[in-house]
């Protein structure tokens, strides 16, 4: 099945029961994985009839979730003068790797700077209730 649509074929498929993405210039027929989708519904009602290359990118999908992609493949996009350019270029396999290593690496990080920060005000507090006892109402 090679079929080509236009960005005005796939926007005819834009409801839960007919439901058409576009990545990376091709196009899936999603409707039968809909309600097995593991970030619910919604996240793909948003994107119906639309390239979704960057949303699908920006979430850094597995390797599995690629493959799933592939028995739901019915054609490629026909690219055509006044359509939108893709917003996410790079390559998949490159995409999850340059994407989750930022993201997920600065929100690590930041949970490790606070709770190490409350850690250390713990037992700061700790150290000087300890040296306040042992000075404390002797004189």
């Amino acid at each position: 099945m090679s079929a080509e649509f236009t960005y005005q074929d796939v926007a005819e498929h834009n409801t839960k029961k007919d439901l058409y993405v576009v990545i990376h210039d091709k196009v899936y027929d999603i409707t039968k994985f809909v309600d097995e989708h593991p970030g619910g519904e919604e996240v793909l009602l948003d994107v119906a009839g639309q390239d979704s290359t960057e949303a699908f990118e920006d979430v850094g999908h597995s390797d599995e979730a690629r493959e799933a992609l592939e028995p739901l493949l019915v054609g490629t996009l026909k690219r055509q003068a006044g359509d939108p350019k893709p917003k996410a270029p790079l390559p998949s396999s490159l995409a999850p790797a340059a994407q989750t290593g930022t993201a997920t690496g600065l929100g690590i990080g930041l949970y490790a700077v606070l709770v190490l920060g409350g850690l250390a005000g713990f037992a700061a507090y700790q150290y000087l209730q300890a040296q306040q006892g042992a000075t404390g109402p002797s004189a």
